[in-house]
């Protein structure tokens, strides 16, 4: 089977493939990876299928052992983004060869090459994605010649030979957007750009340009991309009739939140080809995502997969757990979320139907990595609103802090990671940073027959909390009480005897 290139497709009714070969580059990226090809990749393409942007991407590698510039080169920068899901009730299953990428750049190899695009006038917008880990700083010398290895570093040297070769115009300014998942993400980028400018002694006039001539974006991105299907490629290449090195699989939802004014949006006509692109303040849409996806996830991990389901889609098709999420989410999470009610119901709405996605396996046990640190951001400002406001307990937010307790419970210790052990003995990893594993495993080593105990010392952890937990009044008892039912009922009867009695 022949592997994807325009010469491959031709005449076969892509055309906008060939004729993004005439469009200029417009974009520099940092990161070529699935998320950026099947989100903003894909969107900049279906603006460009309506002649409203009409420009291309260079995807910069942001690691010196990526391997996704040499697979963009083989495939003349295609690829197929394949789209599987519930969309409005309807089933979705789709593929498009995708042509926004004009090429890649390995900077380790071809730093010239990447100081060129900086010289280019066309380029006008800058996005990234190089995962949360990306986005920090990291002390590093510059070399005028090299590529810095960290993404601030590269962000850095990349401005400022933009700035030398336009002279600090204002005119050469970037609307920067990176997409990486951390808080305030622009103004985090815009502060590592201009600690690492003023250590590389750059002169403090470029320092003024980097803030005054470009836009940094804060944004919130969401969109499920699963990526590559290895365990069923052949079954998607034989049905695309093509070899695709980079397809791409994810959900029809997307969600692109951009803290920016019209003529950033006028930049960018992604709302005028019809995307779900949200310009302006972005809170909004971060609590809802935070809160009721991603807290309804963190929420029902533990709980559901201690009770025999591996997926979330499992979940959906338990009667039980499905009850025990929506409860959580429409009772004790929604209501306290300061967004207009009917923003609120239709993300809900989007929300369960993407559980529901019967292509997408989302395993509970990856949820479950680093579960401490998403219940005290995800989970622990929905319960801390609710007693706030009522005076009592969510008790299905705390069930799910119980079900936490009980999933970290190990009963091992394997490296840097637990065992734990669920219904007929089977074993899994608990993974997560060495100050949680430690507090986990020395708390269960010396109280796992006390659950008073026990209790009383993980929840004074503010490390782990945010907070001591142990001030919020009535929690440690009703904790405790589900302690004792998970251990002595498990985890489906002590949900189930819950539901009964809420």
């Amino acid at each position: 089977m022949k592997q994807l290139s325009k010469d491959l497709i031709a005449g076969d009714g892509n055309a906008e493939c060939f004729r993004a070969d005439h469009l200029s580059e417009k974009v520099v990226q940092f990161g070529e990876g699935n998320f950026l090809r099947g989100f903003v990749d894909w969107m900049i393409h279906q603006t460009n299928k309506q002649q409203l942007f009409n420009g291309r991407v260079v995807a910069i590698q942001p690691t010196p052992h990526g391997k996704v510039v040499p697979k963009l080169e083989e495939q003349d920068g295609l690829y197929t983004f394949v789209m599987r899901g519930v969309e409005h009730g309807q089933e979705v299953d789709k593929s498009e060869v995708i042509s926004s990428i004009a090429r890649g750049i390995n900077p380790y190899t071809d730093w010239q090459r990447v100081l060129e695009v900086a010289e280019n006038p066309a380029i006008e917008v800058m996005f990234s994605n190089t995962t949360e880990a990306g986005l920090t700083y990291m002390a590093e010398e510059y070399r005028q010649e090299l590529s810095p290895l960290s993404f601030p570093g590269k962000v850095t040297a990349f401005l400022h030979h933009r700035y030398k070769a336009f002279n600090g115009s204002d005119d050469a300014g970037l609307l920067i957007v990176p997409c990486e998942l951390v808080e305030d993400n622009g103004t985090v980028l815009k502060e590592l750009v201009i600690r690492i400018a003023r250590e590389w002694d750059f002169p403090e006039d470029f320092v003024k340009w980097a803030v005054r001539a470009n836009q940094f974006c804060n944004s919130l991105v969401d969109r499920i991309v699963t990526g590559f299907p290895k365990e069923n490629s052949d079954v998607f290449f034989e049905r695309l009739g093509y070899q695709d090195v980079l397809l791409t699989v994810g959900e029809p939802y997307h969600l692109f939140a951009i803290e920016a004014g019209s003529d950033a949006a006028e930049l960018l006509p992604f709302t005028k080809a019809g995307l779900n692109v949200k310009w302006g303040d972005s809170s909004i849409y971060r609590d809802l995502k935070v809160r009721l996806l991603n807290g309804a996830h963190t929420m029902m991990f533990a709980a559901s997969y201690l009770a025999g389901r591996d997926t979330v889609l499992e979940v959906m098709r338990d009667e039980t757990l499905l009850k025990y999420v929506e409860t959580g989410m429409n009772a004790e999470i929604m209501p306290y979320l300061d967004v207009e009610e009917q923003e609120k119901q239709s993300f809900a709405a989007s929300v369960l139907e993407r559980f529901r996605n019967p292509y997408t396996r989302h395993m509970l046990t990856d949820i479950g990595m680093n579960a401490v640190y998403k219940f005290r951001a995800r989970v622990m400002p929905s319960l801390l609103a609710y007693v706030r406001r009522e005076g009592t307990l969510p008790r299905m937010l705390v069930f799910s802090l119980a079900a936490l307790i009980i999933y970290y419970r190990p009963v091992r210790r394997d490296g840097d990671f637990l065992i734990g052990s669920r219904q007929r003995g089977e074993e899994y990893v608990i993974r997560d940073n060495a100050q949680v594993i430690e507090c986990f495993y020395d708390a269960w080593t010396r109280y796992e027959e006390d659950t008073v105990r026990l209790t009383e010392v993980l929840l004074q952890q503010k490390e782990l909390w945010g907070i001591n937990v142990l001030t919020i009044a009535g929690l440690k008892e009703a904790l405790q009480q589900d302690l004792t039912n998970f251990m002595q009922y498990g985890a489906r009867t002590s949900l189930e005897r819950l539901l009964k009695d809420t």
